[in-house]
């Protein structure tokens, strides 16, 4: 408990943000492919742009941290 943490590590890598879609919310060619999934998760870097979506919060943050980004909640 005692071992410093290194801050400087997480300013290297960029952040994204996660934030939970209403699957009602994107077109029409995305919702066919959610086989009935009613809410997803979106990936999107800083600029806004959406990189990713996934079936499930805990995915993309793994994703996010496979691609060594440092992922934050969007409200």
């Amino acid at each position: 408990m005692d071992t410093p943490y290194d801050f400087n590590e997480h300013a290297k890598r960029p952040i994204v943000y996660v934030r939970e879609v209403a699957a009602a919310d994107l077109p029409d060619d995305v919702r066919a492919q959610l086989m009935g999934a009613k809410k997803l998760y979106a990936v999107h870097d800083a600029a806004g742009e959406r990189l990713a979506l996934v079936k499930d919060r805990q995915l993309a943050f793994v994703l996010a941290r496979q691609n060594d980004m440092t992922p934050v909640t969007v409200h």
